[in-house]
């Protein structure tokens, strides 16, 4: 009873943090729209002279004032958190929730230049993406807030030993904002040109959809599998070494390729507007993510309960794109 006592509380108390941890962002923004728009209602006009320095850069660069406002509120400020609590969880939430935060800053800015229908279905799509991933993450932590950090922060951190209080705040968040905002400069492209709708749009909204949706049965069929080897532990039976049903039999990771599928797809829209550049940040996470692959097979390899099946798995099935199953290729030992 006591325990549970305790899990109630610190779930409690993690959910607070993770509402409170991006005000200063946001009531900072807020700050700068009324500065604004008290000075052009004044005005009448545009005249940015009026404004304060400090405003005024604000409005002229838009795309840096969201990387102030990341630096300063989720690399500085989360990693103050974390060194608190000893835990990076909160920034494996956040992944769901700041492209969310960034598209609207970008939509609300009072320089922003956009198609409205445009605006509207990527306002849209970033929603139903981040719902989507957000239910996932609650799911597969049993709906408790902060119960624990990613596996590889833990690993990272039993590696890096009495110095991960500082590697962290380069190896968990200073990263983290590279990584996302390279791959949400689509969203920034966006608001930042004017043209109408064409093909190109109906294609990356396509791309989107199927990605989230695709990634989305790719995980729950992965909860399913994995609720059911839980119980088959907890009754004392022999757990399935490996799930390949589903879409899971054509590919080892198709989680994985429904959420590239998103970002690729997020990446049309910008370069349909001019920037081809906006696939950066959709590449450079491609060739994150197929690391983090290797991390994640070498994980499954080390229960020695499905070693001999995700060997033969991997033999046989695609490792991200869907296709279907090979031969597996005779290893020297069989010869």
């Amino acid at each position: 009873m006591v325990l549970l006592v305790n899990i109630s509380n610190m779930a409690f108390k993690n959910a607070l943090i993770a509402f409170m941890a991006p005000l200063p962002s946001i009531i900072f923004y807020i700050s700068f729209l009324n500065h604004y728009q008290l000075q052009h209602d004044d005005d009448g006009d545009d005249n940015l002279q009026l404004l304060s320095p400090l405003w005024n850069w604000c409005y002229q660069h838009p795309l840096l004032l969201a990387n102030t406002l990341f630096f300063f509120n989720i690399d500085v400020g989360f990693w103050l958190i974390s060194l608190l609590q000893s835990s990076n969880w909160m920034i494996d939430l956040y992944w769901t929730v700041i492209p969310v935060l960034l598209v609207h800053l970008f939509a609300n800015h009072p320089n922003a230049e956009y198609n409205q229908w445009r605006s509207m279905v990527v306002v849209v799509l970033t929603w139903v993406w981040a719902t989507r991933l957000t239910h996932n993450y609650f799911r597969r932590e049993k709906w408790q807030w902060g119960a624990r950090e990613d596996w590889r922060f833990t690993n990272m951190a039993e590696q890096h030993g009495q110095n991960w209080w500082w590697v962290s705040f380069f190896g968990v968040y200073l990263i983290q904002q590279v990584f996302l905002f390279g791959l949400c400069l689509p969203l920034y492209v966006v608001y930042s040109i004017n043209k109408p709708l064409n093909i190109w749009d109906i294609i990356a909204v396509i791309v989107c959809m199927s990605g989230i949706v695709y990634a989305y049965l790719a995980d729950t069929q992965l909860h399913t599998f994995v609720s059911k080897n839980e119980r088959l532990k907890e009754e004392g039976k022999a757990m399935v070494p490996n799930l390949d049903e589903g879409l899971w039999y054509y590919s080892r990771h198709p989680n994985y390729f429904g959420e590239q599928l998103w970002w690729w797809g997020l990446a049309i829209f910008g370069w349909n507007l001019g920037c081809t550049w906006a696939f950066v940040g959709a590449l450079m996470n491609t060739l994150c993510l197929a690391y983090v692959t290797t991390l994640v097979e070498k994980r499954m390899l080390k229960q020695e309960y499905r070693v001999v099946a995700y060997k033969m798995y991997q033999k046989t099935t695609s490792i991200w794109v869907p296709w279907f199953k090979s031969s597996p290729k005779p290893s020297i030992k069989d010869e």
